[in-house]
């Protein structure tokens, strides 16, 4: 049975160890992936502005490499889940909570 290389297994207790709580952690991790998917989502779709097309036909449409190139070059980067946890494992989040008052 071939494994997916892509697929890391995490140690939930040294995930948990940063916050004390695990769905802290989790949190946090969610909170970060999503700042870097949209950040990554305004890149692309900057590089991408540069190839848009003002026509609105569907019978032309034409194929461009370098926007080929870019959209590959995104699809083959890490996931954003992947890139916040192990910037939370590394230590390289700051992260604090509100004051309860």
């Amino acid at each position: 049975m071939a494994v997916n290389p892509s697929i890391v297994t995490r140690d939930v207790d040294k995930l948990a160890a940063k916050t004390g709580n695990v769905y802290e952690s989790v949190f946090i991790v969610s909170q970060r992936a999503k700042q870097v998917a949209v950040k990554t989502k305004e890149e692309l779709t900057q590089k991408l502005a540069e190839f848009a097309s003002n026509i609105d036909n569907l019978e032309e449409i034409f194929e461009n490499r370098e926007q080929i190139e870019i959209s590959r070059f995104y699809e083959r980067q890490p996931k954003p889940t992947s890139i916040a946890l192990d910037e939370f494992t590394e230590d390289k989040v700051e992260y604090r909570w509100k004051d309860e008052e």
